[in-house]
Order: structure tokens, then sequence, then C-alpha cells
């Protein structure tokens, strides 16, 4: 049992009012971890402590900042094994998925203490003489950052190592699903050295949540909110951030379409389809939704596909290793994935292989002669249930990909390079990979979505840009005439 507090200004803390709330594992349901269940009193204690903390570490030189931030890097590191255990006990994810969450997360805080000398300016040409213009950015303040549970390592690195290079601090919302592991990056910050109140953790009972948050976006020293997670909660916190004019970077639902064209090299496609389909059994915003792969390679390919797909491991990354198909997140995941399937069967769809499950353990599943009045066509399944479809030409694949409310991830795959790069350029997503899986992240990359996967973006230039403000400010070095 992993006992999780708060930490408000560098010290570890019961909620106020005692409470307490408890996360079971997937697959046993015995109880893993015990968080304190944090108050709006609370949540605006962290935000009071990271705005006094401000002042002092955003006047912190940019070699200072490296410096903590690389330590962290190596902290994290250093630390793998309670990282996978955490993941394993509280989420049911496998051992390569925790071990892959670790070293992005690693090299993430790295690409942050990169960026410590990269928040630049510039010197703008002014119609006024004597009037040397600059363009200056300059930390946001306290950054409130929420992330999930399905890569809680990266994407809980990812809500504060940008916004802590560029001199801000941070409330870091730990996940209700995974209180531990979010916990063990904050230790490993301040590990490294990282001054008290700087950043700053909550948890909270699942009832709880919508008030904790609130709270902190109404917090007036609140300057910037970033989210990872669903498309529902996700338009709450949009609409949250408006009402107080707080700017926000949202990266939400997916529904990843990844285009088999009619020249590619199947066996790449199939190599990236399994990958981007079956990794952490689907539980990530990127995976590959819907299979759309031309009518002319649609046997060979489908063939290949479910060959593979039948022989991934699965199992309990508590108990067998190598597992690929570890537990889904909760039975909700396991409803929602049968119900898409039982849909799919009702409406035409063929089984190829896999099928419902009984537990939180669900193997590989590939429908195939996928339509779009199946629910699986359009809804997020965010698990290991994937459609394929098929269609007739270059044009009906791109119409099919952008056939959805999504936005985040996509893949296509052909051999004539030019035509594959048109292809790309004409689908609706933030991300597209030409002749690579839609799974696929790199720290200094413009990370983010548009249409209903959300927006802004979080890593390199476009993170410093998300988590400072740009001020234009003037020296006038001559004297000046005035009209009056």
């Amino acid at each position: 049992m992993f006992e999780v507090y708060l930490l408000i200004d560098g010290k570890p803390k019961a909620s106020s009012n005692e409470a307490k709330f408890e996360r079971r594992n997937p697959l046993s349901a015995h109880s893993v971890s015990r968080a304190a269940a944090a108050t709006v009193e609370d949540a605006q204690a962290a935000v009071d402590a990271a705005f006094r903390a401000f002042g002092a570490w955003s006047k912190t030189g940019p070699g200072e900042r490296r410096e903590l931030l690389l330590k962290a890097a190596e902290v994290v590191e250093a630390r793998a094994d309670r990282f996978i255990e955490a993941m394993a006990a509280e989420t049911g994810a496998s051992e390569s998925w925790a071990q892959f969450n670790v070293q992005l997360a690693a090299n993430i805080l790295r690409e942050a203490a990169a960026l410590t000398t990269q928040i630049t300016g510039s010197v703008i040409p002014s119609d006024q003489p004597g009037n040397l213009a600059l363009a200056m950015r300059q930390p946001a303040g306290v950054v409130v950052g929420m992330a999930p549970w399905n890569a809680p390592v990266i994407l809980g690195v990812r809500a504060l190592a940008v916004p802590l290079a560029c001199g801000n601090t941070v409330v870091l919302k730990g996940s209700e699903l995974c209180p531990h592991t979010h916990e063990l990056i904050v230790d490993a910050l301040f590990e490294a050295g990282l001054p008290a109140g700087v950043v700053n953790y909550l948890t909270c009972a699942p009832g709880d949540a919508a008030s904790v948050v609130s709270s902190m976006i109404a917090h007036p020293a609140v300057r910037r909110v970033n989210f990872t997670g669903s498309t529902r909660v996700g338009r709450m916190i949009a609409l949250s951030c408006a009402e107080h004019l707080k700017p926000a970077v949202l990266e939400l639902g997916g529904k990843a379409p990844l285009l088999v064209l009619d020249d590619a090299d199947l066996d790449a496609a199939v190599d990236a389809a399994i990958f981007g389909a079956f990794a952490n059994s689907g539980q990530i915003c990127m995976s590959t939704e819907r299979i759309i792969v031309d009518q002319s390679v649609a046997d060979e390919f489908v063939e290949r596909l479910a060959a593979r797909a039948k022989s991934l491991p699965m199992g309990d990354p508590r108990e067998m290793t190598p597992v690929v198909l570890g537990s889904l997140i909760d039975d909700a995941a396991v409803a929602r994935c049968n119900a898409m399937i039982d849909d799919a069967l009702a409406k035409g769809a063929t089984l190829l292989c896999g099928g419902k499950a009984s537990n939180t353990l669900m193997p590989a599943t590939l429908l195939d002669h996928v339509t779009s009045d199946m629910k699986i066509y359009h809804d997020e399944s965010f698990g290991p249930v994937k459609p394929i479809v098929r269609v007739n030409g270059v044009e009906s694949a791109i119409t099919c990909a952008n056939d959805n409310d999504y936005g985040l991830s996509a893949a296509v795959f052909g051999r004539d390079v030019s035509r594959a790069l048109e292809v790309a350029g004409r689908i609706e997503s933030g991300i597209c990979h030409v002749n690579g899986a839609t799974v696929h992240d790199e720290a200094q990359m413009p990370f983010g979505g548009i249409k209903a996967s959300g927006y802004g973006h979080f890593g390199g230039q476009a993170g410093i840009d998300a988590f400072t403000d740009l001020r234009w400010i003037t020296l006038q070095t001559t004297s000046r005439k005035y009209p009056f």
C-alpha cells in the first residue's frame, strides 16, 4: 500500500479535512495506494505557495534552472524500478511501457534544461527616431498542470518541465488513478534540489475534481493551465479558462487514422499498425484508432496484420514478462470496448482476432469491413479494439481519415513518397507521420492537435511560446518630439 500526501510549499501534508481515497489494482481489485483527497482550501494553499515561490524562481539564471532539470532527469532514471512498480500496481501497465515512460520523461527534462537559454527575444525596427523596440519573453506566473494515468510519467513530467524551464512555478494535479506514480515525479524534482513551493502536488477524490480544478483556474495568481485527458473534460476546462481569461494548452482525445495506400510497403505498414494500435493496450492518445486500407491490397494486408495481432503476449505485468497487452484501466473501459464489438458485429463487421473480455485483460482485437454506421468508426475505443475500413483510392482514404471530430495524430504509408506527403498535408491533424506509426513522441517536437483534440502545443519553441508572456518594451535613446 502506497501512502500519498499532498505537497504544498515543500512539505508533505494530509488534506485539510483528513479525507483520503483509494486506488485499486485493475486486475486484482486490491487497494494499492491511499491518497490525500485535497479540498478547495488545499488547492488554494498550493497556488498561494507557488505564487510566493514565483518571485525568486523567476529570477534564477538559466544555468541554475538547467542544472536542476538535468539532475531531475538523472533521478527519474535512477528510480525506474519504482516507476515500473507503481505503474503496474496502479494502472496495470506493462514493464516495457513503463520503461518507455521513464526514458522519454527523462528526455523531456533534458530538453527543458536545454530550453532555458533559448527563451529569446528580438529587436523590432521602429519608425520613431531613437526608439529601441524590444520583443521580450518572460515567465507567465503560476501554471496549473493536469496529467492523466495512461502515460503517467511522460505526461506528468510534460505538464511541468517546460513551464519550470521558463521560470514559472507549478501546481501539478495528479490523476486519481495513479496518485503514487505522479507523486514519484515530484519527489524526484525535490531530490534534485528544487526549492520549496516551486512545484506543489495535489491529489483529489474523483467527485471533488471539478471544484478543486475550478478553484485553481479562478485563482488570480494562476496565469496558465495545461491539461491532457478526455475531450469531454477538456471542454469543461476550456470553458472555465475562457471565463477567467486564462490561456490553456489542451491535449485531448484522438481517433488517429493509419492510411495504407495501394503502393504501401505492407510489412512496414503492419509493423507500424501493430505498434500504434496495441502499445499500452491501445490506451494512448495517439493510438491507431482506424486502419484505412486501399481495397487493392486489403486482403493481403489484413491477413498479415491479423497473424501478428494474434501473437501478441497478454497478461498481468506483475506476474509475467514480456507482456505487450497488460490490463485496461478499469471495468468501464472493458464494457466500452465490448459494446463496440457487439455493435460492429451486429452491423456486419467481421471479427478477425480477439474479441470481448470478461476482465481487464483484453486481447488484440481486429474488426474488418467496418462502416460509418458503426460506433467504432467514429468513437475513440481507447483500448485494443481496432477497426479496419476498406476504401477505393486515395481520395476515399483522405475523406475517411477526415470523417471525424478528432485531429491529433495520423499516419500514411506509401512508396511514392511525394504522393504520400501530399496526402499527409490534406489530413486534418496536428501530427502526421509518413511511413511511420501514429504513436511517436519526442521531447523537442511541437506536440498538439486540432479540432476536438484540443489546441496549443507542448515541446520545443512552441512550449516556450505557450508558457511565457510576450512583451513589447521600448527605450527612447534620444529626445522625442510630441504633437502637443
